[in-house]
Parts: C-alpha cells; structure tokens; sequence
C-alpha cells in the first residue's frame, strides 16, 4: 500500500536532524516520526474497529481534500498522540518504521467497512483510509524533500 513511501521514510532517516527554517520549524525528523505514528496509529485503531459500527457521513472537507489530493500546509494542528517527541532519535524512527511495515502486511486481508475516525473527515472506510494515509505521508514527505534541496 504506502510501499514507495516507506521506502523514501527508509532513506531520509539519516537526515532526521536537518532542519531547514525557510521550509518548516521542525527537522526531517519530526516530519517523519509524525508520519510513522500517524501511519501506526491509524492501522491500530482501523483494526480494532467493527464494520457493523460504519457510518457513511458526508465530509466535505475530505471531498475536497481527496478530490484535489492534498493537505494544505499549516491549516490543521496535529493530535498530541501523534506529535514527536521533543528529542527525537533514529532509532525510534526504525523502529516505528518496522511496525508501519507489518501493519501495512495486513491491511488488505480488513474488511471494506473497517474505519478509522478522523477528527476531521469523520468515519473513513478502508478504502478512504488508504487514501488518507497515503496523502498524509506524501505531503510530509514533500515537505521533508522542500528541507533537503
């Protein structure tokens, strides 16, 4: 699923400390441990969750996020359960990387109606989670190349 973005999280881990203030307050790793939380968080919650408890709900601001496939920078503030660390270390990143890896191992075998409830596009489906997740990752991840140039 996020195979092309695990690989790239994989290779700018040896940058986690960079940091380039024109871009963003916070370093490569920051950018990437939030993403990894988000990814592992996410693939705990969509687990647990019972597709008999779905609720299809029109969000229109995931219409439109989805429809034009990114997150605008600087608009929405992260969960505190998805921030980083104020120190962050590589070895947390591998880590939560390895985890992302085996959580995405078994994601196609979810049910279709499996959700993860978003705190601004409501219920997401696993198709819509997909989509979230891979959207998420890659609006880090170009932030994250935005800090290397």
């Amino acid at each position: 699923m996020l195979d092309k973005e695990l690989q790239l999280i994989d290779k700018y881990t040896n940058h986690y400390k960079t940091v380039n203030l024109k871009v963003s307050e916070s370093s490569v790793g920051w950018h990437l441990d939030h993403s990894l939380k988000v990814i592992n968080l996410v693939n705990d919650t969509i687990k647990k969750s019972k597709e008999s408890e779905f609720k299809k709900e029109f969000s229109g601001l995931s219409l439109l996020t989805f429809t034009f496939g990114f997150f605008p920078r600087g608009k929405a503030r992260s969960p505190k359960r998805v921030l980083p660390p104020e120190v962050i270390l590589k070895e947390d990143i591998e880590n939560q990387l390895k985890i992302a890896k085996e959580h995405l191992k078994s994601f196609e075998a979810l049910d279709d109606n499996q959700f993860f409830t978003h705190p601004l596009f409501k219920q997401l489906n696993k198709r819509q989670t997909q989509k979230f997740l891979k959207l998420h990752t890659n609006h880090h991840l170009k932030i994250i190349k935005e800090i290397l140039r």
